[in-house]
């Protein structure tokens, strides 16, 4: 049934350019947001097996791996909502039980990105971290907790929406609670909102000040319930991009798993891709999409969805589509420096991304003639990156580099992709 699925064992795969239109269903992973969020709330409820629909992604099981294990050292690789999460976790003293302390450790690249912000407020409240090597990121030795008393903190909100979810989750367990105030502009306020809509579904009251940026939880107790993982839509935007470059009026797509009012803010590619040639109706299933025409020039905040900036630029750029993006600086601390490397691929097509008036506002303008020869994409060891640019293959034939860095969300994309490969 997969012939044509890419060997990704090797260091590059062959997409041949997908000419056959296709009307189909794809079974959608699970949300790794949703699920890393659920296994350290279940855990801190002593939830035992009441989580289902877990995600595939390799940060995913490796949260799992950590959770479970007593070793000294805990090795998130490159799983930053993992290095986040867990350093509160066990920070709090989640792993007393045993006596020990912990070693957060990770890639060299996972080593690379800041972690000072977390730590600091962490600290205020009576945390024992130690920086291994450079202050203000992993390695961190975490040791014992001593409750400092203060339960009121401030945390800038424009730097990781996941240092002000990892406070969240750990709020209930502290004894007099916790009131987190946010400074400055916050970015990915759905990725918050997620956090504590789970918080409430395990039982936890949360009070939510918007108006003063303030977030209240008092001292309580998480209740294991059974819970249920959504589809990701964050995975589900490679699909939109799929059907905005079929060259086939009748292409259509039904993406199983998603539900009508989700939790992830990524959902919001709906309403992105509406502009870029894409319709999407929920079935009760999923969504389905189909095309529509495309507007001629687009501008979008993606403040609340960093992770759709690649996937909209690939399709922008293919489309010929101009489009202008803020809030994307977040891009440059992810797995690699995504607004360089978007930059660099882009730029094999002919389409520049320049930041305009040193004001973050990035302008992207799209070459309309395309190569005539196949292209190259190198991934940066981002899978955001390969994913964003192999919808490309309903253009052209294009080879993606090191393909297999999508375990890291999502491993079965290239037999997923295979699908639309398939005569009918």
């Amino acid at each position: 049934m997969w012939r044509n699925l890419p060997n990704i064992l090797l260091k590059t795969i062959f997409l041949p350019k997908i000419k056959q239109s296709f009307h189909t269903e794809i079974p959608l992973p699970s949300s790794k947001s949703e699920s890393n969020r659920a296994l350290i709330i279940n855990a801190l409820a002593g939830g035992k097996d009441n989580l289902s629909n877990l995600a595939e992604a390799r940060d995913t099981q490796t949260m799992m791996r950590l959770l479970a294990s007593n070793d000294a050292i805990a090795d998130v690789i490159d799983a930053g909502t993992t290095m986040r999460f867990l350093t509160a976790y066990f920070a709090i003293g989640r792993h007393s039980a045993t006596g020990q302390h912990k070693t957060m450790t990770g890639t060299p690249r996972m080593c690379e990105r800041p972690i000072g912000i977390l730590v600091d407020a962490l600290r205020s409240l009576g945390a024992d971290i130690q920086y291994v090597n450079q202050e203000g990121y992993p390695p961190l030795q975490l040791n014992d907790f001593h409750f400092s008393g203060n339960n009121h903190l401030q945390i800038r909100g424009d730097v990781s929406s996941q240092y002000i979810s990892a406070l969240l989750m750990i709020a209930p367990l502290l004894p007099t609670g916790l009131v987190l105030e946010i400074t400055g502009e916050l970015g990915s306020k759905p990725y918050i909102e997620m956090t504590l809509k789970q918080m409430e579904a395990f039982g936890v009251n949360v009070h939510r000040d918007w108006e003063n940026m303030t977030i209240t939880v008092a001292s309580q107790k998480y209740k294991p319930i059974p819970y249920a993982i959504e589809s990701d839509w964050s995975g589900a935007s490679y699909w939109f991009s799929a059907v905005a470059l079929s060259e086939h009026e009748d292409a259509e797509l039904e993406l199983l798993g998603l539900k009508e009012n989700s939790l992830q803010g990524d959902s919001v590619i709906t309403q992105i891709m509406s502009h870029l040639g894409v319709k999407s109706e929920y079935t009760g299933r999923g969504f389905k999409l189909t095309k529509i025409l495309a507007e001629a020039a687009l501008e979008w905040d993606f403040t609340n969805c960093p992770d759709l900036a690649q996937t909209v630029c690939v399709i922008a750029s293919a489309k010929n589509v101009p489009l202008t993006l803020t809030g994307i600086e977040s891009l440059k601390v992810k797995e690699t420096d995504r607004i360089f490397a978007l930059q660099m691929e882009l730029a094999k097509f002919g389409t520049t991304l320049v930041e305009t008036e040193k004001n973050h506002k990035y302008l992207l303008t799209p070459n309309p003639e395309k190569p005539a020869n196949p292209i190259s994409i190198y991934t940066y060891d981002d899978h955001r990156i390969a994913m964003a640019f192999a919808p490309l293959s309903l253009l052209m034939d294009i080879t993606i580099e090191e393909p297999d860095v999508v375990v890291k969300s999502y491993p079965s994309f290239w037999k997923h992709w295979c699908i639309l490969q398939e005569k009918e």
